[in-house]
């Protein structure tokens, strides 16, 4: 860890506070009349779970030197590019963190959208199936699925070789769904042929997985259609639900949401399940 550079660190924060306003990152603007564009200091403090003093302080030259964790939180709230995080780590006098492999990097269209999303299940996904951001609703209905790491963070991996993988999904459905993750892994490797990650996969699941090799044998095509998705949830049931994907044509990702059609009991155990993450017992 080297020196802060206090002057520079200030100046490049204040400007990339100036280039955002309230709704790119998701807040209302508010009744009171902004004297100069731009984000508020206490705006910013919110949105990286740090007091507005503690923000203050590092605009104004002065104060702490900013942990790696807090540098992280300014990074994400002020939707910094990969360049831009590397660049404050640096005037912070840290080294830069490791860059996340090509397609793990949040598209900030994508990032907003998510973001907007409180009411609603919704995850973003990269090219091989592995979650890359969940809001609480998603947690709750299908599990932590960012917690995984190494081939485990693919949903592929798991589904053929986690059976625990399977017991949201009715069996009924399994064979299907092995299809549909198989199609999406082959489209993966092809659409991004320069990512060594997806040849890896394929060849460890066709060795672990007698399934996934007997169905990616029969070359299954994934479709563009979004077909209903039956969960088996412990605590509500059954749930039949749609999810919607947005696929971002600059990056290999895909947000996911799931709805329910209006009137239904999915729709009710949805709403139910919005009041539980609010109140968990």
């Amino acid at each position: 860890m080297s020196q802060v550079n206090r002057a520079e660190l200030a100046d490049f924060l204040r400007t990339r506070r100036a280039a955002l306003q309230p709704e790119d990152v998701g807040l209302p603007r508010g009744w009171r009349s902004r004297r100069t564009g731009g984000l508020r200091r206490e705006e910013v403090a919110a949105l990286s779970s740090m007091s507005t003093d503690y923000y203050s302080r590092i605009e104004q030259r002065r104060g702490p030197h900013p942990s790696q964790q807090m540098l992280t939180a300014l990074a994400r709230a002020l939707r910094l590019s990969p360049d831009e995080r590397d660049h404050l780590f640096r005037l912070a006098g840290h080294a830069p963190p490791h860059r996340i492999p090509t397609g793990d990097e949040i598209a900030p269209g994508m990032l907003r959208i998510f973001e907007r999303l409180a009411d609603t299940p919704a995850q973003v996904m990269n090219h091989l199936g592995e979650t890359l951001v969940q809001n609480r609703l998603a947690v709750a209905l299908t599990g932590d699925d960012s917690r995984h790491t190494g081939m485990a963070r693919s949903l592929a991996y798991r589904w053929f070789t986690d059976p625990a993988s399977r017991l949201i999904h009715p069996e009924a459905d399994h064979a299907r769904h092995s299809r549909t993750i198989a199609a999406q892994l082959r489209a993966a490797a092809t659409r991004e042929p320069d990512d060594p990650r997806a040849p890896a996969l394929i060849d460890t699941l066709l060795t672990a997985s007698p399934e996934f090799a007997r169905v990616w044998r029969d070359h299954p095509v994934a479709g563009p259609t979004c077909p209903p998705k039956h969960i088996q949830h412990p605590q509500l049931g059954p749930l039949h639900l749609h999810g919607q994907s947005l696929l971002d044509p600059d990056h290999p990702q895909t947000l996911l949401v799931f709805t329910a059609p209006p009137g239904t009991e999915s729709e009710a155990k949805l709403h139910h399940l919005a009041n539980l993450t609010k109140n968990p017992a």
